[in-house]
């Protein structure tokens, strides 16, 4: 993870799905190209089907703990649970980072257990969005104020 000095640093993390989650991601990187943020995206190209869900494999540890790092390092987190998908790691991610201060969640209607995930949000304070505009905007607001 390299971030650019100055830059605050935002993990996108969510739903993945390879081919059933849409790809959020690019519309959260095209909505902030006239920001000054460093972004984490755990999208991959080069992720391939073969790769055995087990600690001993070098491909699979090596992404699962650079995500894991990005929740530990990142200024900002933006979670996006897609309709299309049961997306079990975000909730899991959720989890680990719902009390951390530094979540934006987005779960659209349809999610089919957006009832906890709205819980969770209002339990622990954590910044909501119905839709992906909203959820931009959401993720806009305390950039600037984390780059000073």
């Amino acid at each position: 993870m390299v971030q650019t000095p100055g830059e605050p640093m935002l993990l996108l993390a969510g739903s993945l799905a390879m081919g059933q989650a849409p790809p959020w991601q690019a519309a959260i990187k095209q909505a902030l190209t006239s920001t000054a943020v460093t972004m984490l995206n755990p999208r991959r190209d080069d992720w391939h089907v073969s790769w055995r869900q087990a600690l001993d494999d070098p491909q699979f540890r090596e992404q699962v703990e650079w995500e894991l790092a990005g929740l530990e390092q990142a200024d900002l987190v933006g979670m996006y649970f897609a309709p299309t998908t049961p997306s079990p790691l975000p909730l899991l991610k959720l989890g680990l980072t719902a009390r951390s201060g530094r979540l934006i969640v987005c779960c659209p209607p349809g999610f089919w257990r957006r009832g906890n995930i709205e819980v969770v949000c209002a339990r622990d304070r954590i910044r909501f969005a119905s839709d992906q505009a909203e959820f931009v905007r959401r993720i806009h607001q305390p950039i600037p104020a984390l780059a000073r």
